[in-house]
């Protein structure tokens, strides 16, 4: 159970650690070195969708009797569905941008910049609980380790991210240890986010297939409204796009080194 908790709260605290360092670093980041971490967690997001979630899912689908590619395809369209009705209804605004999305609200910069990166974080989340789930199921085929390369995969990619939160909200006039709360509230939503999709995977075990390729859906639409715009926009796309590789690299080589 300990190892368990463990799983769920690494990427956490790789947010955590990451906003953190509003407290050692200047206000502004340089713009090359954001385009590489942008760069680098879209590519450990792509890894991970494809090694992580929906290999083993349509491997599991098989072993199940099913043909496989139903319900890769059909979760990962309803994982991109349901991040595109939270776009469009959580009150939220992008670092680079100044034009609010989402539902109208009286929402702060500062709230609004937030509450973009916690739907960033929450497929992250739900990817770590729903393969967690498949590791402790019988007969899945998703060992421990596989999980805990993912979530050690995803805390990695976090903790640049969190310095990406927490520095432009204190660029944008919050304090630092404003920024830092904010950064580390960005991420809360991973261990809940995992927790309510174990509970669910754990109900419902031969719906892992689709749950699996969910996640992957709803990172895969996190990586392509968001890291891949923002990491090309502007000057040093090259560098967003060599962060970009090493970021899938890595990630790939941890799932199949220790899944």
């Amino acid at each position: 159970m300990f190892q368990d908790a463990f799983v769920i709260l690494i990427p956490f605290l790789g947010t955590s650690l990451g906003a953190a360092m509003v407290f050692c670093m200047r206000k502004q980041m340089n713009p090359g070195v954001e385009k590489f971490l942008l760069g680098f967690a879209a590519g450990v997001m792509i890894a991970a969708s494809v090694w992580s979630l929906l290999i083993p899912g349509i491997d599991m689908s098989r072993e199940q009797g099913g043909n496989g590619w139903f319900p890769a395809a059909a979760g990962f369209l309803l994982g991109v569905g349901f991040l595109l009705l939270l776009d469009r209804l959580v009150p939220h605004i992008h670092m680079d941008s100044e034009k609010p999305e989402g539902v109208k609200s009286g929402f702060q910069k500062t709230t609004m910049l937030m509450l973009a990166v916690t739907l960033h974080n929450l497929p992250e989340g739900m990817a770590v609980g729903v393969t967690l789930a498949g590791a402790l199921a019988a007969g899945t085929g998703i060992t421990m380790a596989a999980a805990t390369a993912l979530a050690v995969g995803i805390a990695i990619q976090n903790f640049p991210e969190g310095a990406i939160i927490s520095m432009p909200l204190c660029s944008a006039g919050a304090s630092k240890k404003k920024a830092f709360l904010y950064g580390v509230l960005s991420g809360v939503v991973e261990p809940v986010g995992s927790v309510a999709t174990i509970l669910l995977a754990a109900q419902v075990v031969p719906i892992l297939p689709y749950l699996l390729a969910f996640a992957a859906g709803a990172m895969i639409y996190v990586v392509v409204e968001e890291l891949v715009p923002e990491a090309h926009s502007g000057e040093y796309s090259d560098i967003g796009t060599i962060g970009a590789a090493i970021g899938f690299v890595l990630m790939m080589v941890m799932d199949v080194a220790l899944g």
